[in-house]
């Protein structure tokens, strides 16, 4: 079964569920209706604004509201690394829902981004923010890279990327650039591989686009003393470099 094809029928009516139980007023036909009609041959992200505007249109139009909702269904929290989108998959449609509508109230929305993440992931929804209001979200940011949390952590480097998967292209980590070297330099010692590998990709996709910032970053990091994980993040963030000299 293709990834597209989880978020079904079936699927709908499970999300209508859990909603319910949240909210008595919710009108489970309606969604349900409104999903099937439109899912029917359309493709994995079409199918998630298919969801997203059927919980738009079945939903208070209280954003602070429709959190508080989503919040009450999300779930235990991933009990490790791998296993948000294998685990977490049936979120994503409420992540979705938060990309759209997460800049009406962007406290509200860090907070509750941060627990999607233990869930899911955040670094969809976190991209709108980082786009409207750089500086208070990053400000944001820097603390959950200190965070015990795993997938907070991993969220505080991978939501600032330059070209993550799936995303728009985010110039955030140039236009505040300090604080974007803050997150990653709070990260280069960071024991998970989880983490390790998000810091790398962001390396290279910061030689990419600006090679002389992310050589800054590694000169600065291999002038203090590196540890192992530093080095691995390093060598992870010129792989591109390496193969183009090849």
């Amino acid at each position: 079964m293709k990834v597209k094809d989880h978020y079904n029928g079936d699927y709908a009516r499970s999300l209508a569920d859990q909603i319910k139980t949240a909210y008595q007023g919710f009108n489970e036909t309606q969604f349900v209706n409104y999903a099937v009609k439109h899912i029917a041959g359309k493709e994995f992200s079409q199918r998630m604004d298919i969801f997203a505007d059927a919980l738009e249109l079945c939903l208070p139009n209280s954003y602070e509201q429709n959190i508080q909702i989503f919040e009450s269904i999300l779930g235990e929290e991933l009990q490790r690394e791998t296993g948000m989108f294998s685990e977490g998959w049936r979120l994503w449609p409420i992540g979705r829902y938060v990309e759209r509508h997460g800049v009406e109230n962007i406290r509200v929305s860090l907070n509750f981004i941060k627990e999607l993440t233990k869930r899911f992931t955040g670094e969809f929804a976190i991209r709108p923010l980082l786009a409207h209001k750089p500086k208070e979200t990053i400000a944001a940011m820097i603390e959950w890279s200190k965070d015990e949390n795993v997938h907070i952590r991993r969220l505080a480097s991978e939501g600032v990327r330059i070209s993550l998967p799936w995303s728009k292209k985010l110039y955030v980590a140039i236009e505040e650039f300090e604080s974007y070297k803050t997150i990653l330099t709070n990260l280069k010692n960071d024991e998970s591989k989880f983490v390790q590998k998000s810091v790398g990709n962001n390396l290279n996709d910061l030689y990419k686009a600006y090679p002389e910032k992310a050589k800054a970053i590694i000169n600065e990091w291999n002038g203090n003393n590196p540890t192992k994980a530093t080095l691995w993040i390093i060598n992870h963030g010129l792989r591109s470099s390496a193969k183009s000299k090849k």
